[in-house]
């Protein structure tokens, strides 16, 4: 049988590698200088060595393992103390029982990294008794109605007269716990503001636990006023305070009516026959006492101790406390012999103040404030009021939300582009439509995408100014062609944005730089970009209750229904419902409807029409009113170009508009 070659050479290597593998052991068998092995008789002597190098045979082939990464540090787990009452502290914080209930698991978190920094040592607690800034802090939480909260969610733990470690960590840890939720309550964290409106989103500023409590140990005896200091100071807050104070407080006391003969009204410095009556029934001096450089005043004079008494008598009957003798004043003098409490609600006054902590600590002295259902805007310069304007807001179905921004620049002569919520309604005409220009709106293509641009001008929605501050809701204060709605007594018209009355005048009070003399002059010429020196804080809020520049309350009807939630939310009587208001859906657009069959015929349109809902139809021509043509023809009558505010698709108004800005 023939042996096939493939085969033979197999075996050839095969035998010249077992060979090789034999010469190689014997080398290393003398390196080692190791007895040759005795080969048997039959086995044929070795054949010399050949200068050749003998061939060695390659191990298999092993990748050799990836070296293990390196194990994460594993945190040391917290040791016990040995003192027996930091480890009774020690204790506590591993217990799964609460400290307090609505403690969430960050503040207790907080809680535990204060207490292991300072070895588990008591806060409040000194050798089994109170110390002097937990009395104050106590205090504190017992007063916390003052500032309309709830005294039951931070209750002051009971410590016995001789209690033993374990009382000691519960009662301070408990302490500890009411503490930084009072803290994160005074800044406005115990309403769930998203549960009220989506559209309520305040940058809260909500303290740390652990900077809470180093905040209140630096403070020592004076722990009660830093944890006090978490409430708004504002002077909206403070005069809200007051008068729930006076609210709750005993009725005031009830003094002899005082009938004035007729008379002008009195101010500070004047002179007039009343001022004796007055001085006598404030049980007050005859006549002005005299100083080292006068001699006795005058007693006809009207003077500062009597104008005094005066704002005093009228801040108890709820009157402005202006120390001003006017009319008002002069009534309830003459009414004064019943007793009267002041107006309003405790839950008014409590949701009102609640708004106040969605607003900064500390306003600032320069800011623009916007109160909602007041349809008003403040601007305030240096600490005090610089100017104010009516506004227009939106409506309950598009609401201006409520939130915090800062102004950046200005724009005047602003162009205006056409939403996307409003340009799809539009798609289908622009889709096959060539030319540049549509109903004065310029068609700007940019790869497969169309939109619709308004040029700068007297008709365009922004008017001819516009003040930004970026934020989420894509809102902003601006002009508005539409000057006829400010005398409204009821303007929520916009979708959102605050149209501003007269804004040439805001932007003389927010732009240092610009006078709205120079700021007129650059209207049509061209879009022009002013930066504000500094960024200017903007609140958009929502009081509607609030004690005026002259000390009078004021209530305002609730616009977007948002008391009634605010009421349940925090457990106040009223509350009338869930907490949770559910925003009314957008009123759905005019649905197409096909019309009628009729027979085709021919609609002459007319040029001579030059509003803004139809100024794309600026020229004659025919066309078939057939049903499908009826279709369109409606839905472009509930498509008409918006007028006055971005993202509402407002009809235009039935009279004819003034084209001057102001």
């Amino acid at each position: 049988m023939r042996v096939p070659r493939s085969s033979l050479m197999a075996l050839a290597a095969l035998m010249t590698g077992t060979l090789a593998s034999a010469g190689a052991l014997g080398a290393e068998t003398a390196a080692l200088d190791l007895p040759p092995a005795e080969s048997p008789a039959s086995t044929p002597a070795t054949p010399p060595p050949t200068t050749e190098p003998a061939a060695t045979s390659l191990p298999d082939y092993k990748p050799e393992p990836p070296a293990p990464e390196p194990a994460a540090p594993v945190a040391a787990a917290p040791v016990a103390p040995v003192d027996p009452l930091g480890a009774a502290v020690f204790a506590r914080l591993g217990e799964t029982a609460p400290l307090l209930l609505r403690l969430t698991g960050k503040e207790r978190d907080a809680i535990r990294s204060f207490y292991e920094a300072r070895a588990y040592k008591p806060l409040w607690v000194v050798d089994g008794a109170w110390t002097e800034p937990a009395k104050a802090v106590a205090a504190r939480l017992a007063a916390s109605a003052e500032d309309g909260l709830d005294a039951r969610a931070y209750p002051v733990p009971t410590l016995a007269e001789k209690p033993d470690e374990k009382a000691v960590a519960d009662a301070d840890l408990r302490l500890s716990a009411a503490v930084i939720l009072y803290a994160r309550d005074a800044r406005g964290g115990r309403v769930n503001l998203t549960a009220i409106s989506r559209l309520i989103t305040p940058k809260l500023d909500l303290p740390s636990g652990a900077e809470v409590l180093g905040k209140l140990n630096e403070a020592g005896g004076k722990a009660g006023d830093a944890l006090q200091a978490y409430n708004p100071a504002t002077p909206g807050y403070v005069a809200l305070k007051t008068r729930l104070a006076a609210l709750r407080g005993p009725a005031p006391t009830s003094v002899k009516a005082l009938r004035l003969p007729a008379g002008p009204v009195l101010r500070l410095g004047m002179r007039d026959p009343r001022v004796p009556l007055l001085r006598t029934h404030f049980g007050l001096e005859s006549r002005p006492a005299a100083t080292l450089d006068h001699g006795p005043g005058e007693p006809e004079e009207y003077d500062a101790v009597v104008a005094e008494a005066v704002t005093k008598f009228q801040r108890g009957r709820g009157v402005p406390a202006n120390g001003v003798l006017n009319v008002q004043t002069v009534l309830a003098l003459a009414d004064a012999g019943r007793s009267s409490r002041p107006t309003g609600s405790e839950a008014e006054l409590i949701v009102n103040m609640e708004r106040w902590r969605w607003l900064p600590g500390d306003l600032g002295p320069d800011y623009i404030l916007v109160n909602v259902p007041e349809y008003r805007l403040r601007a305030y310069r240096g600490g005090t009021l610089r100017d104010e304007a009516r506004v227009i807001v939106g409506k309950p179905e598009s609401r201006t939300p409520l939130f915090s921004g800062l102004m950046e620049y200005a724009v005047v002569n602003p162009s205006w582009y056409v939403p996307p919520s409003i340009l799809k309604t539009m798609a289908p005409k622009l889709a096959g439509y060539g030319g540049k220009t549509w109903g004065g709106y310029e068609v700007v293509r940019r790869g497969g995408h169309v939109s619709l641009r308004q040029p700068p001008g007297e008709r365009n929605a922004l008017g001819f100014i516009k003040f930004m501050f970026p934020n989420q809701h894509a809102v902003y204060l601006h002009d508005t062609p539409n000057r006829s709605l400010f005398s409204a007594a009821k303007r929520d018209f916009s979708h959102g944005c605050v149209r501003v009355d007269d804004p040439f005048r805001l932007a003389d009070a927010v732009l240092p730089d610009w006078s709205q003399e120079r700021l007129k002059k650059l209207i049509g010429k061209g879009e022009r970009t002013i930066r504000l020196p500094e960024k200017l804080p903007v609140h958009l809020a929502y009081f509607t209750a609030y004690v005026d520049d002259s000390g009078a309350y004021r209530t305002l009807p609730d616009l977007y229904g948002y008391d009634a939630p605010m009421r349940a939310a925090l457990g106040l009587p009223g509350g009338g419902g869930p907490a949770i208001a559910r925003l009314p859906d957008e009123a759905p657009r005019k649905a197409e409807r096909a019309a009628a069959p009729a027979k085709p015929r021919v609609v002459q349109r007319s040029a001579t029409r030059h509003h803004a809902s139809d100024d794309w139809a600026n020229r004659r021509y025919e066309e078939v009113d057939t049903p499908r043509r009826a279709v369109r023809r409606a839905a472009r009558a509930d498509a008409a170009p918006e007028y006055g505010e971005p993202g509402l698709w407002t009809p235009a108004p039935q009279q004819p508009v003034s084209r001057g800005w102001w």
